[in-house]
């Protein structure tokens, strides 16, 4: 049989940001599925640029054909990732057996340093899809667009569903917001208060190994957890109060469900069978540093966790010449190397040029 894209060939690039998620996703079902809705700040300068080159096939085969490169070089442990997420989205774009691919990936962040790089490599990956879908067929509203990267940037990793729009983004069906669903991410930021809009997020780098247990196998730790239901109802309860600081700007308590949110991720993980250990000891010591900076200074500096010991530090752009004075004087010194990386809320991904 013919390829019915015959000499068709080109090549589209995009870059989406990674997120931190304010209200924590953890536990999932069926494909991909979270039991509980969550709630990120889209990161700006943590991103993943990825292009794809496709070329139409002219010898019939209807396996994928890739070639994958990382940071310009191949990477055969992500090739093969990648190689069984597009045979598993095949019937979502039926064109893939019919070109030879080749996808380049790069983030603008190093490794294993606490910010989630899957979220920002599957978005990139699954907007760039997307975009060739609608340069081949037409007729994709920018609406029906995002919603569709974001739900097949879910199949490659659930979080990545909420990279693929600016600001803020809701992922799971929430009885009090509107259009949100378990299948992809929605954008929310229309009625938040400006403060949340200029955030800053700076990450210090307790660690940068390899995290103990996958985010895999940590969600699949909770089928089995004897306070995931109270957990799940939990998450419920602070998205729903959440939503009403965000809009109202009570920085206070934005940041007190921001910090339980971190903490609860923690103590799910310590209390799972088998349980893990996830934060270090200069983990809690940053922890107990920015608390009593708070209290002391009355500065609105807050933080969250994501499933390792890196901290992130969230607070308002207007308080960043005081904060970042007192991280380099006061927290560096916890931190692997003294790293830390500085980023802010972003206005999400765009297409490269």
């Amino acid at each position: 049989m013919s390829n019915p894209f015959k000499n068709i060939q080109g090549e589209i690039a995009w870059k989406a940001p990674s997120n931190i998620a304010l209200v924590k996703y953890w536990g999932k079902y069926g494909n991909q599925l979270p039991r509980n809705a969550s709630i990120s700040f889209t990161l700006n300068n943590a991103f993943t640029e990825t292009s794809v080159k496709y070329v139409a096939k002219t010898d019939g085969s209807k396996n994928i054909d890739l070639k994958f490169l990382f940071e310009g070089q191949e990477n055969p442990k992500f090739a093969e990732k990648i190689q069984k997420f597009l045979e598993s989205i095949i019937p979502h774009f039926p064109f893939l057996p019919h070109f030879s691919l080749e996808i380049n990936s790069s983030n603008s962040f190093p490794h294993s340093t606490g910010i989630a790089s899957s979220a920002s490599s599957m978005a990139a990956l699954a907007l760039c899809l997307t975009d060739i879908e609608n340069t081949l067929d037409g007729g994709l509203f920018p609406s029906a667009f995002f919603e569709k990267a974001s739900m097949i940037a879910r199949l490659g990793s659930g979080s990545a569903c909420r990279s693929v729009f600016p600001y803020l983004s809701v992922w799971g069906k929430h009885a009090n917001i509107a259009f949100s669903s378990n299948e992809h991410g929605i954008p929310f930021h229309d009625t938040v208060h400006p403060v949340f809009k200029t955030f800053k997020d700076a990450i210090l780098i307790v660690s940068s190994d390899e995290k103990s247990v996958s985010s895999r196998a940590g969600h699949a730790l909770m089928d089995g957890n004897p306070f995931s239901e109270s957990r799940y109802q939990q998450a419920e309860t602070h998205l729903t109060d959440l939503v009403g600081y965000l809009k109202d700007g009570n920085l206070d308590k934005f940041g007190e469900i921001v910090e339980n949110e971190a903490l609860t991720l923690h103590a799910l993980m310590m209390c799972s069978t088998p349980s893990y250990m996830l934060m270090l000891p200069n983990t809690l010591k940053i922890i107990d540093l920015i608390k009593n900076y708070r209290s002391e200074k009355g500065v609105p500096l807050y933080f969250t966790l994501d499933a390792g010991p890196n901290v992130h530090l969230l607070y308002p752009e207007g308080n960043a010449a005081e904060v970042e004075t007192f991280i380099r004087e006061s927290l560096l010194l916890y931190c692997e190397q003294g790293k830390v990386i500085y980023d802010q809320v972003g206005k999400g991904p765009g297409k490269i040029k």
